[in-house]
């Protein structure tokens, strides 16, 4: 280990579309909040990060704007972007440390475009990281999760991805209760919805649950009430859901004889928020015939990953031209 590698803050980071976590080697998890940044207009002045600004979400005045600067799991807004990762990484690195030695590993959507990635990487830069590199989310939630065959590897022979995060399903909700029921709901009422009743699979066994929403008739716009139940949240859902199911099923028959056969044997790993739609894990297995099971961390495994990389890729490749830009 070289002198920088000692004395060096090390960061994992899954910039989430609704929640980012941040893991510094040594002390675990420290960040977990909603990606959300509220700022003043004109000044662009941090008004609040995370959980603060999520509680102003949609209820600011008209002097502060509230917004999720990450959208399908890529930068929307990169100015919001690195003012969201400095007040993070401020949390749990003394400032006179942050230039000198601060080392960002970030997860990124395989998906991902050359300008995204770029737009990832300034934001870290900017926001004070010395390095920085980025890993592909899968393989760090693979790593995070533990899963020791790609772990020796070091790689990944298949990846796919589809611009599905959590916003996705919320979106999804609230399109179903305005079509169907002539009523508009925010996206933290649908994301409550998605949490606590919502589901991918059911079987006659299942309980049919409901829960009550609030929001706006969409014909008089006056304050209306709703009961709606886990069956109309499932086939809110089914479009979005069934997207996801079909990307797994295309990414098995991509997958070579050889490592098809460890897939049967050990089955898939589910990570992130996602795995935790309840029944998703059943319906997959249902849909590919091969064991499913959930992380035991689902929601850290990409923070845990990145940060754990270091330890099992040595090099930094952030591109140069990047801190060349910045230095112009």
């Amino acid at each position: 280990m070289g002198v920088f590698e000692r004395f060096s803050n090390d960061i994992g980071i899954d910039l989430g579309t609704c929640n980012t976590l941040i893991y510094v080697r040594g002390k675990g998890i420290v960040v977990d909040e909603p990606s959300v940044v509220a700022v003043e207009k004109g000044t662009k002045r941090v008004v609040a990060v995370g959980a603060e600004a999520k509680r102003m979400l949609y209820k600011t005045p008209g002097n502060i704007s509230a917004i999720r600067p990450m959208s399908d799991g890529v930068i929307a807004d990169i100015d919001s972007t690195e003012k969201m990762i400095k007040y993070f990484v401020s949390k749990v690195i003394p400032r006179h440390q942050l230039f000198k030695s601060t080392r960002m590993k970030i997860g990124i959507p395989s998906c991902i475009t050359q300008v995204e990635r770029r737009a990832v990487i300034e934001a870290a830069l900017k926001a004070g990281a010395k390095e920085v590199d980025v890993i592909e989310e899968s393989l760090a939630a693979a790593i995070g999760a533990q899963i020791k065959s790609v772990i020796s590897l070091g790689g990944m022979v298949v990846t796919n991805a589809i611009r599905v995060g959590g916003d996705k399903f919320d979106e999804s909700i609230v399109k179903y209760v305005l079509k169907n029921h002539n009523l508009k709901i925010g996206l933290q009422a649908a994301e409550r919805l998605k949490k606590e009743i919502g589901n991918a699979f059911s079987d006659r066994n299942n309980t049919i649950e409901t829960m009550e929403v609030r929001g706006n008739d969409a014909i008089t716009g006056l304050p209306k009430r709703l009961e709606i139940d886990s069956v109309e949240i499932r086939e809110a859902l089914k479009e979005t859901v069934n997207r996801i199911v079909e990307l797994i099923k295309q990414t098995l028959g991509e997958t070579p004889p050889e490592l098809a056969a460890d897939i049967v044997e050990r089955g898939i790993i589910m990570s992130g928020g996602g795995a935790l739609l309840k029944g998703l894990d059943t319906l997959v297995q249902k849909e590919t015939q091969v064991p499913v099971f959930i992380a035991s961390n689902p929601l850290e495994c990409v923070a845990l990953g990145a940060g754990q990389a270091f330890e099992l890729f040595r090099d930094m490749s952030t591109d140069r031209s990047i801190y060349d830009n910045l230095n112009d």
